[in-house]
């Protein structure tokens, strides 16, 4: 798909729902560095900056997949939201949601290794906890991407992809699909405070160990990381 819906420094001309679909999320920066923010879908609100003042887009918005959107002007909306106090009532819940989501993303990328901010990461965008689902379905998102939204290397992600999978806590699908067992929250909640988790063993060969690739320049090793507290789900 890759059809662009708003891009970065467009004028702000009311917000979008998804009905169907999934949004990226990117921003690039004056040097030319791109990152990924987020991977929204079906229910999401995006773009609404314009109101709270925000004269151009601060992001991108690409569609990933076929889309459903609806866009609602600014005006629109505002008026809309003073007449029906349940849409408000909807979209500050979302907002409050989402900000917490930002809390969980720091603490996640303060305190988490790259392998369970990547398992996360995977389970939010399969909608994990959504009662009598155990096997979800994801757009299958280059390396890279997936690289910008954990904070790490294409080596790293390519290493640990290729671990769930011969774990079975993923399987790559026909088509551009990854299927995401919820078992890949054992990655999550997994305690690796006395042991180091640049040591895994490899399923392929029993009693071997395979390593990790090294951290990046500058970044503390994951082992060295200071102990989370408890792992919202939500």
């Amino acid at each position: 798909m890759k059809d662009t819906v708003f891009a970065q420094g467009d004028p702000t001309d009311g917000l979008f729902f998804i009905r169907k679909g999934k949004i990226q999320l990117s921003v690039v920066s004056e040097a030319g560095k791109e990152a990924t923010l987020g991977i929204i879908g079906e229910g999401d609100f995006f773009g609404e900056g314009g109101l709270a003042g925000q004269q151009v887009r601060m992001s991108t918005a690409t569609a990933m997949t076929g889309c459903d959107i609806l866009h609602i002007e600014k005006k629109a909306m505002v008026l809309t939201m003073g007449r029906e106090p349940k849409l408000s009532a909807l979209f500050l819940k979302y907002l409050l949601k989402r900000n917490i989501r930002y809390q969980d993303d720091l603490i996640d990328q303060l305190f988490n290794s790259s392998e369970k901010r990547l398992a996360r990461i995977l389970l939010l965008m399969a909608h994990f906890g959504t009662e009598g689902v155990s096997e979800m379905l994801i757009p299958r998102l280059n390396q890279e991407t997936l690289a910008e939204m954990v904070g790490t290397t294409r080596s790293r992600v390519s290493f640990f992809m290729n671990r769930f999978r011969r774990l079975g806590f993923i399987n790559y699908g026909a088509g551009n699909n990854v299927f995401v067992h919820s078992s890949l929250l054992n990655i999550v909640l997994h305690d690796d405070s006395d042991t180091s988790s640049a040591d895994v063993a490899d399923p392929d060969k029993p009693g071997k160990k395979k390593r990790e690739p090294p951290s990046e320049r500058g970044v503390p090793a994951d082992r060295d990381r200071a102990r989370m507290p408890p792992l919202s789900t939500r």
